[in-house]
């Protein structure tokens, strides 16, 4: 009974608040958006809407990759452009697995894969709905306009930005 009641006592040690941290440089998200395109395709939504968001999330990882270059006090000239860059470029890491590079006209413009062209359009429109939060909030005084409101505008951006596609492609 007392070796219980100490693995108890140890377990709940566990469930004590710490700091959180988070690696941006997560292989596994990439993994996870190579498997969520078949997934997506078994459903039938089109690559072109899977890559947006996989876009979205690879340029939030490398905000991440930012904050943490900024508590390491690592700076240099082109950093940050340099650290989207990459983490966007963390898609051509899918094609290594089961997807496959296939071009293809987009709008008799592009002649591109519909998942690195979603992916590239993902990263443009969080990349501006980022800017647009923060010039919104200076003009507010340095307030947000309602709550969550930095989480509202990229998802409802993103969700236009899909449908568009959806609907446009």
């Amino acid at each position: 009974m007392k070796s219980w009641s100490r693995k108890f006592g140890v377990a709940m040690l566990g469930l004590v608040p710490t700091m959180a941290s988070a690696n941006p440089a997560c292989p596994i998200c990439t993994i996870a958006i190579g498997a969520g395109v078949g997934v997506a395709e078994s459903l039938g939504v089109p690559t072109a809407i899977v890559g947006i968001w996989a876009g979205a999330l690879l340029t939030l990882l490398g905000y991440w990759l930012i904050k943490f270059f900024d508590k390491r006090g690592w700076n240099f000239p082109g950093r940050n452009a340099l650290l989207i860059g990459l983490s966007v470029a963390m898609i051509g890491f899918a094609y290594l697995g089961d997807i496959h590079y296939s071009p293809v006209w987009i709008w008799h413009v592009l002649y591109l894969d519909p998942i690195l062209f979603g992916a590239l359009v993902g990263m443009i429109v969080f990349i501006l709905t980022g800017k647009l939060y923060d010039w919104m909030k200076r003009k507010n005084g340095g307030r947000a306009h309602f709550p969550f409101e930095r989480v509202v505008l990229p998802v409802v951006a993103l969700a236009l930005c899909s449908w568009l596609i959806c609907y446009c492609y």
